[in-house]
């Protein structure tokens, strides 16, 4: 356990920290599922829509530094592979 004050602020902030981490990175693979589930029933609308909210999702979670730039790179890219699969005939 923390001993001085400013271990104890900043164990108090790394808590914080952790948990708004966890709920971007949580909701970045909520969408990221809900893109390939609309991909497998391969509904062209409905997962250009979930894509491009997946994108916006990643990009936050991508600038907040949630997750490394490349891994948000290498996410959108690959989701945007599947889609444009079901998309084009």
């Amino acid at each position: 356990m923390a001993n001085h004050k400013s271990e104890i602020k900043r164990a108090r902030q790394n808590a914080e920290q952790r948990d708004r981490n966890k709920a971007v990175k949580t909701s970045v693979k909520n969408i990221i599922k809900a893109t390939r589930q609309s991909i497998a029933e391969k509904s062209k609308e409905e997962a250009i829509k979930d894509l491009n909210t997946a994108k916006s999702k990643i990009d936050i979670a991508s600038k907040k530094r949630v997750i490394h730039k490349n891994t948000a790179a290498r996410k959108i890219s690959r989701l945007a592979r599947s889609v444009n699969r079901i998309a084009t005939p």
